[in-house]
């Protein structure tokens, strides 16, 4: 039997961290499975980001004045340091107040909560109406925050505006989320009394009404003034990139380290077309596989049935082989998503593990058939060993880890490098021989390698590649050379372009995460040699928690 750790005054400083941290941010407290707040929504006002700036500061201080007792609490001091100081120069740049894109800004936020908060009792859709109450004003304090940026001279650029209205006029049509949302709600299996259903049909009006209102301020008080050039600048996304990645790296040597492993991946892609049929090119293997009845799944229930399969199976081929995995992670749950926007996503498991890790496949609208040869390694990715190992088991070690660590440090160099890290591993251990799933697989990496090149020669204004021209990158280049990589419908592709452009450092964060976990899988071989063990390596790194990738180095190897 395992005794807990003591609790040190690091683990204090990081706990109280945490506790005025979800009452500040009522929607990471739903996020990360933390009871008590889901009838509220954050503050998104200028004077809301500064409380939360000001809560760092505090933190920080207090970590300057203590000092720690073991390795843990080196690693929450390193981790904490790093992740609160970052935060703290993007708050002085202006970037969390200007913040605006096509996936991952307040306007994508305050929608998204929505969909973890359960919806088995009558007591649940109350906190849920209760939560609707509170849109509209959410929206109007994150107004008042792109007003006070535009005044500074900080405008996301025009392309992200545009987008974003879209999307609000999305979620506000006849179709669209809000009046899914509550028509589903009323036909659900849960007998609502009159008096709340005729709540939520009032608080939901009032919601789409705000996001209705927020696509006018959009257009009214920014388009015209958001400037047409997408790039950040080199300056700006050297610390986005910091942020994506908890580690500096040089840009220009990955822009190039870029170019050639997507030269790799092609020439793989290439070796897989001919095991597809003789002679085949990419894309009439990819043809080939798109008809392939093997692959294809014909209803919505069908896939959630084969996402699950897939996930369970995955845990059972790699507990106590090549990860120790808990009892409690050993369960995850496969779901289709109440969004239509497409793709795969995970949401760790609540604290208590009451509700499970989940994987939701998110499916465009009137789309009822799906080919499997492209899905399966992003089901490794997003599930076993992919990001549920990750996230749900630091969740589980309450024993030895505070709740900053287990909940709260999270860094997408990190978490999706080592996704892409498992689907590599599964790869390595022969789950995707097959000639369809390995080229789901490439066809996968292909992209990720692509927006390293595209986002940071973008974003940093580097020279095109000659395959598009060379010279200054613009939008019709990055198309040229975002089709000329991947095999997604258009639709899916627009958007991804789009995330790319308004999400400097994010999309690049997969494949340099991926490399930097390699390189230390390697390093760590190389000091070990013939004593090295996949298995514990596994388990120390994935131990450590979701930390920057400079912190997690440092934890693993030690200090240099």
């Amino acid at each position: 039997m395992t005794t807990a750790r003591a609790r040190t005054r690091v683990d204090r400083i990081a706990e109280d961290y945490v506790s005025e941290l979800v009452e500040l941010s009522p929607i990471t407290a739903t996020y990360v499975g933390v009871s008590g707040y889901d009838e509220l929504l954050d503050d998104f006002s200028p004077d809301g980001l500064e409380r939360q700036s000001d809560l760092r500061r505090r933190t920080l201080a207090a970590l300057a004045a203590v000092d720690p007792v073991d390795e843990i609490d080196e690693v929450t001091i390193a981790a904490m340091r790093e992740r609160l100081g970052l935060a703290e120069e993007m708050h002085a740049a202006g970037l969390l107040e200007m913040s605006l894109n096509v996936i991952a800004s307040p306007l994508q936020d305050i929608r998204a909560i929505f969909d973890l908060m359960p919806t088995d009792t009558v007591e649940q859709w109350a906190t849920i109406a209760l939560r609707l109450s509170r849109v509209p004003v959410a929206l109007e304090q994150f107004e008042e925050s792109l007003l006070a940026a535009r005044e500074k001279g900080n405008i996301t650029p025009r392309r992200q505006v545009e987008r974003c209205i879209e999307q609000c006029q999305d979620l506000t049509a006849d179709d669209g989320y809000f009046a899914t949302f509550l028509a589903d709600a009323l036909a659900g299996p849960v007998d609502l009394p009159l008096e709340l259903r005729e709540r939520l049909a009032n608080e939901v009006a009032q919601a789409r009404r705000a996001y209705a209102a927020l696509g006018t301020f959009l257009r009214e008080e920014l388009l015209d003034e958001a400037p047409e050039d997408d790039a950040c600048g080199i300056e700006s996304y050297g610390l986005l990139s910091r942020g994506f990645l908890g580690a500096a790296v040089d840009l220009e040597e990955t822009y190039a380290w870029g170019q050639q492993e997507l030269a790799r991946i092609t020439a793989a892609m290439k070796e897989v077309a001919e095991s597809v049929r003789p002679g085949a090119t990419v894309a009439e293997a990819i043809e080939i596989l798109d008809t392939d009845q093997r692959y294809f799944l014909e209803s919505k229930d069908a896939l959630k049935a084969w996402m699950q399969v897939k996930a369970d199976d995955a845990i059972t081929a790699l507990a106590d082989t090549h990860f120790d995995i808990p009892g409690p992670v050993r369960t995850i749950e496969c779901l289709i998503a109440p969004t239509q926007t497409g793709g795969i996503y995970y949401t760790g498991p609540s604290d208590d593990f009451t509700r499970p890790g989940r994987m939701w496949w998110s499916v465009p609208k009137g789309v009822t058939e799906f080919s499997t040869w492209r899905e399966l390694t992003t089901v490794y990715h997003e599930g076993v060993p992919g990001h549920h190992l990750q996230v749900a088991q630091t969740v589980f070690r309450a024993d030895t880890l505070n709740r900053w660590r287990r909940l709260f440090a999270w860094t997408s160099g990190h978490g999706e490098g080592w996704a892409l890290y498992a689907e590599r591993l599964m790869a390595e251990l022969g789950f995707m021989d097959d000639p369809g799933n390995r080229m789901g697989w490439l066809d996968a990496q292909s992209l990720r390698a692509a927006r390293v090149v595209l986002d940071i020669g973008v974003h940093c204004h580097f020279p095109a590649p000659d395959e598009v021209g060379g010279g200054e990158w613009d939008y019709d280049k990055a198309w040229a050379f975002l089709r000329a990589h991947s095999n997604m419908d258009e639709a899916s592709l627009r958007f991804e372009l789009d995330r790319y452009l308004g999400w400097p450092g994010q999309a690049p964060s997969y494949k340099i995460g991926e490399r930097l976990w390699l390189q230390l899988r390697d390093d760590v071989r190389e000091r070990e040699g013939d004593a090295f063990d996949p298995k514990d390596f596994h388990t120390r790194a994935l131990n450590v928690g979701g930390v920057g990738l400079d912190t997690l180095r440092e934890a693993v190897l030690g200090r240099p």
